[in-house]
């Protein structure tokens, strides 16, 4: 019977195949603050996403595997074979929305430096 189970529980983990990954911690959205905190220099490949509006993303990734909107805040999620990038957009002023937040990870959940990741899913560019 205890194989039975086990058998039944990794033929239902497998289902998970596809779709949206989902992010490392349940129920997180960063929220930006009034005044963003002095942040070291970053690699030019994040520097040019601070900022980036979803038209700009979506011609630099291509299509987002999630985009979801909450309020005025909205989520692009692009993955690709080495990770997954998760971009947070949100008004500044009356303009456009605009990302000032980012997360990746590898498909695996595990932590990936951020540069790496949009260099991986930019084509090494």
């Amino acid at each position: 019977m205890k194989k039975l189970i086990l058998i039944g529980t990794l033929a239902l983990g497998a289902c998970g195949e596809g779709g949206v990954i989902p992010p490392p911690r349940a129920g997180y959205v960063p929220v930006p603050s009034a005044r963003p905190a002095p942040s070291p220099s970053l690699p030019p490949s994040l520097a040019a996403l601070r900022g980036a509006t979803a038209p700009r993303l979506i011609a630099q990734f291509g299509k987002p595997q999630l985009d979801m909107s909450e309020g005025t805040a909205r989520k692009l999620q692009f993955a690709g074979p080495v990770c997954v990038l998760d971009t947070y957009l949100y008004p500044q002023g009356r303009g456009e929305p605009v990302v000032t937040h980012i997360d990746a990870r590898q498909r695996d959940g595990r932590p990936i430096d951020e540069a790496s990741c949009v260099s991986a899913l930019s084509g090494g560019r």
